[in-house]
């Protein structure tokens, strides 16, 4: 006789199978069975592992062996079972049969479908950190800060807002996307596809900006950003947007703010920018045509919009040099002449636009100016009256320049530089001239002198007092000079000197 003895231990049940064919389970404690063949095979299995699966469970359970012992679970493909055990949840169960011991515990076994996309439990969060849906859903944990895109199969299909949310990607390609909403601009490469998704329009402003338009972004107060055409989000969750749609088909760009709006983001990409400095004005064209002035300050245009130019002109009193002309007199005299001519912008416009270089053509009409009127005077003539020849060349000078849009306001003759020759020529004339009217006036003292004299004599012929006095002061200078003894008579001073140191 061949006997074998099979122990079930107090957590474990035996599967009993005689030549392969399940018979019954063993509960707890020592089974002897009289098994001279080899026909009897005993599968013990442990009831603490919570579920029990066997190649053979089906057959198992439709004997009926595991009824108050297990909870026998049949999943089909779009079924998936919650198994609890004493209130926590243990574990997930893909389809199939499943057999669950509610042996020692309390066991709770909720099925589900999968067929819905959206998986919703009130112990989600627990389901989550158990790590049961690894590889059957997608789950997103969204801050309150953020925001998910949900995109199913390739398309959106929701954006979520803060919570804990879960997918089935069974029969489906899911895929969540977490983006920030603490910005205010909401960028991504699908814009398109995500503004025409669900829930959007709620927590974000959508702006479809044409060719002709701009958008100013006010973020709590503050400016943001200049948007440009095309199609634009705007998160609105933690912030104060506002939108300020603009035309951009005037080209010039002019805002109350707009020294602000210059510093926020996107202006190099969309303004350009001119700076027409104190003293300047500034020519505005507009593909190549004039428009207007600009004063001095900073001045925003949109950009890709027309070819637009600012040229900017100094308006403030200038001065220009006409240095080392050589011209020749009326008398065949060459010399060198420097000038200087002061002028303002008068028209700026013109200035700009009617010539070339203004500066170079006011330099060349005051530089013909000069050799049309020296050229017509004699050297004399010309060092003799040097202002009046300056006076006539402004004159001259004015007419020509105002057609220039430039204002002269003076012009003079520096300096006249004459050959060595000539300025030897006339240092001798002028050395002679001098020398002459020198020896005239010296002549003309001496006549002077002598004829005061001859009066002088007259007077004191005429009045002997008065030759006294005249004798008293001579001899009052000599006295202050000299040693000096004198003894006065009668008779007069000339007799009665007796002597004289």
């Amino acid at each position: 006789m061949a006997m074998r003895k099979f122990k079930i231990g107090l957590h474990e049940r035996g599967f009993l199978f005689e030549e392969g064919e399940f018979k019954c389970i063993l509960e707890p404690g020592r089974h002897w069975f009289f098994d001279l063949f080899g026909r009897i095979k005993v599968e013990i299995a442990s009831v603490r592992e919570t579920v029990f699966t066997h190649k053979d469970l089906d057959v198992i359970a439709r004997t009926g062996a595991l009824k108050g012992m297990a909870e026998v679970l049949e999943l089909k493909s779009n079924e998936r079972a919650l198994i609890w055990v004493d209130g926590r949840f243990e574990k997930l169960l893909k389809p199939g049969f499943h057999a669950v011991w509610t042996v020692f515990r309390k066991v709770r076994v909720e099925v589900i479908g999968v067929d819905a996309l959206r998986f919703e439990h009130a112990e989600l969060r627990q389901i989550f950190q158990a790590g049961a849906l690894s590889g059957l859903a997608e789950v997103a944990d969204v801050k309150d800060n953020e925001r998910a895109l949900l995109w199913v199969d390739g398309r959106l299909d929701d954006v979520l807002k803060p919570g804990l949310h879960a997918f089935w990607a069974v029969f489906r390609k899911v895929r969540v996307e977490v983006v920030s909403a603490e910005g205010v601009h909401f960028e991504h490469a699908q814009l398109q596809a995500i503004l025409r998704g669900k829930g959007v329009g709620l927590e974000v402003q959508v702006l479809n900006l044409k060719d002709d338009e701009r958008a100013l972004v006010w973020s709590d107060g503050r400016f943001e950003a200049v948007l440009k055409p095309g199609v634009h989000a705007l998160w609105n969750v933690f912030h104060a947007v506002r939108v300020e749609v603009v035309k951009a088909g005037t080209v010039r760009f002019e805002h109350a703010e707009l020294p602000a709006i210059l510093q926020g983001k996107g202006v190099a990409e969309t303004l350009e920018l001119f700076a027409v400095e104190q003293g300047h004005t500034g020519l505005f064209f507009n593909d190549g045509a004039f428009v207007c002035e600009l004063k001095p300050g900073t001045h925003a245009f949109w950009r890709g919009v027309k070819r637009v130019r600012v040229h900017a002109l100094d308006v403030r009193e200038q001065a220009l040099d006409i240095a080392g002309q050589e011209i020749m007199t009326a008398d065949k005299v060459t010399l060198r002449l420097n000038a200087v001519v002061s002028f303002r912008v008068a028209d700026a416009l013109k200035a700009v636009a009617g010539v070339e270089d203004f500066k170079q053509a006011l330099y060349r009409e005051a530089q013909l100016a000069l050799r049309a009127v020296i050229g017509a005077k004699d050297l004399d003539a010309l060092l003799a009256e040097k202002d009046a020849v300056a006076r006539e060349l402004e004159g001259l000078v004015k007419n020509r320049a105002a057609a220039l849009g430039v204002e002269v306001l003076a012009l003079g003759i520096r300096d006249v530089i004459l050959p060595g020759e000539m300025k030897d020529l006339l240092n001798k004339v002028t050395e002679a001239r001098k020398a002459a009217e020198a020896a005239l006036i010296t002549r003309r003292e001496e006549t002077a002198a002598m004829r005061m004299q001859a009066n002088t004599a007259k007077i004191l012929e005429t009045s002997p007092i008065l030759m006294r006095l005249r004798e008293l002061e001579a001899l009052e200078r000599i006295a202050g000079k000299t040693n000096l003894q004198v003894m006065l008579g009668e008779k007069g001073l000339v007799d009665r000197v007796v002597k004289m140191m």
